[in-house]
């Protein structure tokens, strides 16, 4: 056992039989050794930076060791992520730098964390003349020993902007210039998303999220009958809070790239590889081009309808059958008239507006679907998901649009009524729709989502 291990081993020995107090400050004491040690680490990773200096050329210790920059030899020597090893060595060249001695005293006597000095050096190296340095510095010093990182960076940028408010628009500049987005490819097939974003542009996404994700965090009581419904459904629904957020997220930019012009000319077009013999057994697999997972046969259809996919099929010896056909998606101007037939996603229970939903095709483009009015309806990305997944198919007879379930599922086929108040009031007047296949029960009031996913 390590000296580290047998110092904190009685600490976390028997935590389900001690006092919610004692638990705390078993949790406080622990904090504070891990600043002590993280101040200890600071004074070797300045030592590692000195021995290393450039001027040393391959004489120095990281290069000399096979390491680019003393930031690669501590990572390589600790396991910390690079973020980590950055900000290690650059707090250690801090440490003999007079105007931030006070907070270098309280950071090598662990009262403060290297994360939150190194925030707070950042908001200093902005501040010009080295009285407003230092007055700015004691003050900091004086408030540290009470306040977390946070709460302490948070407190420097007060300070400040108290000095110079004109450091407020640069600061708004710095933090704008430092915005980006990262899509990191997985081994597993999954894409990670990782950036920042400055205040202004995270205004606008977050409340969108928010307000995507509201009912489920807790928000405001709906006192609209629409409105509460729709938070009843969200809340009774499978999908986590994280889940409903990025999907949030990804509506988004779908309906931004199907109406905004200087985002694109038109959706992008991503290629979805599958073979022939595949997709008419509807067993295997495909691939979307640039992606390391296989997609199921329900994905590649269900992209063959409105996804931005142009499907490239193969034949058993790898030779491209086809390469999509040319009208494969609905025209803009096709758009707008299944929209005003539609109003919106047909799916009972759903309020997405026709400029959030994707143009189904009830015959399958990769079986020979037209790229017709009568051929296309509109499904929110939710429930186009769940009709693909689920093996439901729409049927069109005498104009109207049935639900129509798998032979397996025993549940039975219903109408799908049109959102649009002007076509409503149209077909009042028509002859009446037909009825279900004799023998069949009428409609079930479960809920859209609900009896698609329950097959």
């Amino acid at each position: 056992m390590s000296s580290i291990t047998a110092l904190t081993a009685p600490l976390t020995a028997s935590l389900g039989a001690v006092t919610d107090a004692t638990l705390l400050d078993r949790q406080r004491v622990l904090a504070e050794w891990a600043r002590s040690i993280e101040a200890a680490s600071l004074a070797v990773a300045a030592e590692v930076a000195h021995r290393s200096r450039r001027e040393l050329g391959y004489d120095g210790l990281a290069q000399r060791l096979g390491a680019r920059t003393p930031e690669r030899l501590v990572q390589s020597v600790t396991g910390a992520s690079g973020s980590t090893s950055r900000r290690l060595v650059r707090v250690a060249g801090l440490l003999d730098s007079p105007p931030l001695a006070p907070l270098v005293t309280l950071l090598e006597t662990g009262s403060i964390s290297a994360e939150g000095f190194d925030g707070v050096a950042s908001v200093v190296a902005s501040i010009d003349g080295p009285e407003a340095v230092a007055g700015i510095v004691g003050a900091l010093a004086s408030e540290a020993p009470a306040l977390d990182a946070d709460a302490l960076i948070a407190r420097a940028r007060d300070l400040r902007d108290d000095h110079a408010a004109a450091h407020v628009a640069a600061d708004e500049e710095a933090l704008r210039a430092r915005r980006h987005l990262r899509l990191t490819a997985l081994p597993d097939g999954m894409t990670r998303i990782s950036g920042l974003l400055d205040p202004e542009s995270a205004a606008v996404l977050v409340a969108a999220v928010d307000a995507a994700t509201s009912p489920r965090r807790g928000g405001p009581r709906f006192v609209d009958p629409v409105a509460a419904r729709a938070a009843e459904q969200l809340l009774a629904g499978p999908r986590t809070t994280d889940q409903l957020a990025l999907d949030a997220l990804v509506e988004l930019v779908d309906v931004a790239v199907r109406s905004r012009d200087h985002i694109g000319h038109r959706r992008p077009d991503v290629r979805i590889l599958i073979t022939q013999r595949d997709l008419d057994s509807r067993v295997g697999a495909g691939r979307i081009e640039g992606q390391t997972a296989s997609v199921s046969i329900d994905t590649v259809t269900r992209h063959g309808c409105d996804g931005g996919y142009v499907p490239i099929l193969f034949d058993d010896d790898g030779q491209a059958l086809n390469l999509g056909r040319s009208q494969r998606l609905h025209s803009a101007r096709q758009r707008v008239a299944i929209a005003a037939r539609d109003g919106g996603c047909l799916a009972p229970d759903c309020d997405r507006p026709p400029a959030w939903c994707e143009v189904h095709h009830i015959t399958e483009f990769s079986r020979g679907g037209r790229t017709d009015l009568a051929d296309g309806v509109l499904l929110c990305r939710h429930h186009h998901l769940l009709v693909h997944n689920n093996r439901w198919r729409i049927e069109r007879r005498d104009g109207r649009y049935w639900m129509v379930p798998p032979l397996t599922s025993g549940q039975e086929p219903f109408l799908l009524a049109t959102k649009s108040a002007a076509v409503r009031r149209l077909l009042a007047s028509s002859p009446a729709p037909p009825a279900a296949p004799a023998g069949v029960p009428g409609p079930s009031p479960v809920r859209f989502a609900e009896r698609i996913g329950a097959t």
